[in-house]
């Protein structure tokens, strides 16, 4: 088996074709997120509802997830569609601070609609007068958008529970819905991300942000959901008081140790019954996606398709790099 490489061995243009394209990404994120100028909502949601608080009146679930529904997701958010025998549970795509559901899961959602299932993708977070930026809210406030969205795609396709599949806070949050949303009994395998599970140092993360004219103002005013990310935070220790786990939910996260934004990577795994914590390198060693780039690598993708049908797909392998 080859070795592992180090970050200082990497070849060079691979290392800078890996950071403009986690650029590109985050600069969708802001653009694919835009609503009018000045709105406090998500462009795809009507004025009436989009980020209603989640504990207003709810007469009609399936209308209140939708109006949480990421536009233009390829396979995600049809609310037909009912789950088949083979993969019984539909699966809820949660994307990561700063981003949005629309730009997140181009990769992710049509693979796993070809596979059969349900897919369906919400965006969450918005602060008032940050008009470009999802996922920003405080964890809390998001964790209640996705108890909104869980139950109308419950309510939509009939079935009992949900898996979710999260990238960065959104492996995280899941898990405060989880356990203070009575989500626990609502979703069956919470797969992360490079989830936050244990906060980050932010090492890079203040970098990244400062090719994007804002970000960086945001993160020290105007971005709650940065501070509950933080290592040591309220939010994190409320949330991993008395273990990382609850009782009947399966819980697998996915992280590269090439990392730069949840940092140490180490700080992403969760200790508990039904854990299974993966690092990509175990996996392909060759394989060395960044952050951003863990929602659209194929090695990742493979796993995450393992994660969710453990009996029927084998665990990935490098091989996933050239079968998908």
């Amino acid at each position: 088996m080859p070795a592992t490489p180090t970050r200082s061995t990497l070849p060079r243009n691979r290392r800078l074709a890996s950071l403009a394209t986690g650029f590109a990404l985050l600069a969708a994120a802001l653009v694919g997120a835009t609503g009018p100028a000045g709105a406090a909502t998500p462009a795809n949601a009507p004025a009436t509802s989009a980020n209603a608080p989640a504990t207003s009146p709810r007469t009609d679930p399936v209308a209140a997830a939708q109006a949480l529904a990421a536009p233009g997701v390829p396979g995600a958010n049809d609310w037909s569609c009912k789950p088949s025998p083979a993969h019984p549970r539909p699966v809820v795509l949660v994307h990561g601070t700063f981003a949005n559901g629309t730009v997140s899961w181009n990769t992710i959602a049509p693979a796993l609609a070809g596979d059969g299932y349900c897919v369906f993708a919400l965006t969450y977070g918005a602060v008032p007068g940050v008009p470009l930026l999802r996922a920003v809210a405080p964890v809390a406030d998001s964790a209640q958008q996705l108890s909104v969205f869980v139950d109308g795609v419950l309510a939509a396709t009939g079935a009992g529970q949900v898996d979710i599949v999260g990238h960065s806070q959104g492996g995280m949050m899941p898990r405060y819905y989880l356990k203070f949303d009575g989500g626990a009994a609502k979703v069956h395998t919470l797969v992360g991300l490079a989830p936050s599970n244990h906060g980050t140092t932010l090492d890079g993360l203040f970098t990244l942000a400062k090719s994007f004219p804002g970000a960086l103002d945001l993160i020290g005013a105007g971005c709650p959901a940065c501070a509950d990310q933080a290592v040591g935070s309220d939010a994190l220790n409320r949330l991993n008081a008395g273990g990382d786990t609850l009782p009947g939910v399966t819980y697998w996260v996915i992280a590269t140790r090439y990392d730069e934004v949840v940092t140490p990577y180490q700080s992403q795994f969760l200790s508990g019954s039904g854990v299974h914590d993966v690092t990509v390198q175990n996996l392909c060693p060759t394989n060395i996606p960044g952050h951003l780039l863990m929602i659209a690598d194929p090695v990742v993708l493979h796993e995450v398709r393992h994660a969710l049908d453990p009996a029927h797909v084998a665990e990935a392998d490098c091989l996933a790099n050239f079968t998908g």
